[in-house]
């Protein structure tokens, strides 16, 4: 089979909430997706009726199907990020289905927010293997076919978007988001630490200039609504108007890919100050659950720049993999 001609955009974690709202905004502007996550549709039952996107009738395959319905093109892939073989299996599955693969967004994640007494080894664990493991499995699967879509394809250019991009729901790293979810925090941090490391494997490959190639993080500015947040509002129904729909981090998310990899490569972004600086958005309404609210910005204002004053220093540089050899 030829490779598609549409670009294609492989979403994990994309069964309901956040990653399903990316998959049918992506599907909207022209992409091929593969919705991946772990949890299926029952295939006795036919699909008569798109569910809620929050709830757990949500699934990959009523995701898939309310894509198509559309007159979208979308294929799903069931996936336990916990498993090696199974991303491996996701990711050939991606290439055997449409022969490319243009854009990775890593939405999966596991939550529990508590001190570290309160936090259980087991959920610790938990944590770690579906969000930074899940994540370093996944774009280690995935980087020989993104970076042969940035090279084959001639929409992808340091100077606009194209193949060989990848976003990572992680966020900025600073001080405050470590408080009362510290081994939550680990891993999320981690992710954002790939994100920075995997971004100065582009720019010293001449992946980045020369490719177009780009990983970037994205996170919050405002609580975004998600199964999660329903949990709360239902415990409070007055905090839903603290909260944004998820349309705002498919708009941003669609913004970062179009953009020049110099301008998005290695970068920890709020969805709502990229959207505002770089794609001059000044009136954030239309993203409100509850109209003419004024949601409350949960990210600091400004954020630490995590440069320091010799970073073009960096030493001399070890290389494990040549060590091995010795």
């Amino acid at each position: 089979m030829p490779p598609s001609s549409k670009p294609v955009a492989l979403v994990v974690g994309a069964s309901r909430g956040i990653g399903r709202q990316v998959a049918v905004d992506f599907a909207a502007h022209g992409y091929a997706v593969v919705v991946a996550a772990k949890t299926v549709s029952d295939p006795s039952k036919p699909i008569t009726a798109i569910p809620d996107p929050k709830s757990n009738e949500s699934t990959i395959t009523t995701v898939s199907y309310e894509i198509r319905q559309a007159g979208g093109d979308a294929h799903p892939v069931q996936v336990d990020v916990r498993s090696e073989d199974s991303v491996n299996s996701l990711i050939q599955q991606t290439i055997d289905k449409y022969g490319r693969l243009d854009v990775l967004i890593y939405n999966s994640g596991a939550i529990y927010w508590a001190s570290v007494k309160d936090t259980p080894l087991k959920r610790f664990k938990l944590m770690q293997s579906v969000n930074p493991e899940g994540l370093y499995a996944t774009v280690q699967a995935a980087l020989p076919h993104l970076k042969a879509s940035a090279g084959n394809h001639s929409s992808s250019s340091s100077s606009g978007g194209g193949g060989g991009r990848i976003i990572v729901v992680s966020p900025p790293i600073y001080s405050r988001f470590f408080r009362g979810k510290t081994a939550y925090a680990m891993g999320k941090v981690g992710m954002s630490v790939l994100t920075k490391g995997l971004a100065m494997d582009f720019v010293r490959e001449g992946l980045a200039a020369e490719r177009g190639m780009a990983i970037t993080s994205l996170w919050p500015a405002v609580a975004i609504e998600s199964a999660a947040t329903e949990r709360m509002t239902k415990l409070n129904p007055d905090e839903a108007a603290d909260l944004r729909k998820p349309t705002i981090f498919s708009d941003a998310m669609l913004a970062i890919v179009g953009a020049p990899a110099d301008d998005v490569n290695g970068e920890l972004l709020l969805d709502e100050d990229f959207l505002h600086d770089y794609c001059g958005v000044r009136d954030f309404r239309k993203y409100n659950v509850v109209p003419d609210s004024e949601p409350r910005r949960i990210m600091p204002a400004r954020l630490p720049d995590l440069r320091v004053a010799e970073q073009d220093d960096e030493g001399k540089r070890v290389d494990s993999t040549k060590l091995a050899k010795l």
